[in-house]
C-alpha cells in the first residue's frame, strides 16, 4: 500500500487521466466552432458520468463507504470549483481573450493544478496523520473561508489579486507568448489559493490519501469544459456562493467535531447535494427579470 492504495491503483488511474487529457487536447481541440458549445456540455457529462463509475467501482472493491467518501468529495470539489470559474470569467473578460486562448489557458491550468493538487494532498495528509492538532488548523481554516466567500458579492467571488496584477501587465499591449505565460501564472496562482480551502475540505470527509487524491483530479478534469459550458450561465447562479459558503462552514464543523460527533458520509452527501440543487434554483428564481427596455433592445 502507498498513500492509501496498491501501486496498481495508482497507476490505472494515472493512465485513465493520461487518456481523458489525450481526448481533450487531441480531438476535443479540433471541434468546429459552432459545435463547442454542445461539446463542452457533452464531455462535462461524459466526465461526470466517468466519476460516478469511477465510485461504483470502488464501493464494489473497496467498500460502499470509500465509495461514497469519493463521491462526497467529488461533489465538494466540483461545488468548490464553481467558484474558479467566477475568478476566470472575470479574468477573461478583463483581458479580452478570445475563445481560442481560453481553451488554451484553461487547459495549461489544469495540468498545473493536477500536480499541485497531487503534492499539497500528500502533504496535507501526512501532516494529519502525524499530528492530530493540524486538523483543527484546517477546521479554522475552512470556517474563516466559510465566512469570507458568505460576506462576498456574487459577482466579486474569488482571490483577484492575480486578475488585477495580470490586467495591469497587459493592459493595452496585444497577447504574446510572455503575457500568455504570465496569464497562466495567474491561473495557477488562484488554484493555488483555491487549493487552501478545497484540500482541507476533501480531507474533512476522507483521510485517505488515495480517494482525496483521486476525486480532486477528477473534479479538475471537468473544470475546463464545465467553464466553456456555463461561461454564458454563470452570472445567473447569483446565490450560489452562499451554497459553497454553507458547504465549508459544514465541512469544517465535521473536521472540528470528528473525535466526539462522527457525521456519516452518506448524509455529508445527501447535505452537499440538497445545497447545491436549493440556492441553484434559488438563483434562478430570484434573478432580476429584464426591464421593458431591455426587451425591446
Amino acid at each position: 500500500m502507498f498513500a492509501g492504495a496498491t501501486p496498481g491503483y495508482w497507476i490505472a488511474f494515472h493512465a485513465i487521466v493520461a487518456v481523458l487529457l489525450l481526448v481533450d487536447l487531441g480531438l476535443l481541440q479540433r471541434i468546429p466552432r459552432s459545435y463547442a458549445l454542445r461539446t463542452a456540455w457533452g464531455w462535462t457529462a461524459v466526465l461526470a458520468a466517468l466519476a460516478f463509475c469511477y465510485a461504483i467501482f470502488l464501493s464494489h472493491t473497496e467498500g460502499r463507504e470509500r465509495g461514497l467518501e469519493f463521491l462526497s468529495g467529488y461533489l465538494v470539489e466540483g461545488s468548490l470549483s464553481l467558484d474558479n470559474l467566477f475568478v476566470f470569467l472575470l479574468m477573461f473578460r478583463s483581458l479580452g481573450l478570445s475563445a481560442e486562448q481560453e481553451h488554451t489557458v484553461l487547459l495549461w491550468g489544469v495540468l498545473g493544478a493536477i500536480i499541485m493538487r497531487g503534492a499539497f494532498i500528500y502533504a496535507a495528509a501526512s501532516l494529519l496523520a502525524r499530528f492530530n492538532w493540524v486538523q483543527y488548523v484546517f477546521g479554522a481554516i475552512l470556517l474563516a473561508a466559510a465566512v469570507h466567500l458568505f460576506r462576498q458579492r456574487p459577482r466579486g467571488a474569488g482571490p483577484l489579486g492575480p486578475v488585477r496584477w495580470i490586467v495591469r501587465k497587459t493592459q493595452d499591449k496585444p497577447i504574446v507568448l510572455s503575457s500568455f505565460v504570465l496569464i497562466v501564472l495567474a491561473v495557477e496562482a488562484t488554484d493555488l489559493i483555491f487549493a487552501l480551502d478545497s484540500i482541507p475540505a476533501v480531507l474533512a470527509i476522507t483521510r485517505n490519501t488515495f480517494i482525496a487524491y483521486t476525486s480532486n483530479i477528477f473534479a479538475i478534469l471537468g473544470l475546463r469544459s464545465l467553464y466553456l459550458a456555463l461561461s454564458r450561465a454563470l452570472d445567473h447562479l447569483r446565490l450560489l456562493h452562499h451554497g459553497l459558503a454553507l458547504i465549508l462552514a459544514f465541512v469544517a464543523v465535521k473536521m472540528l467535531l470528528r473525535h466526539w460527533v462522527e457525521i456519516p458520509v452518506g448524509w455529508s452527501l445527501a447535505f452537499i447535494v440538497a445545497v447545491l440543487a436549493v440556492f441553484a434554483v434559488a438563483s434562478r428564481l430570484t434573478e432580476p427579470k429584464p426591464s421593458v427596455d431591455q426587451h425591446q433592445n
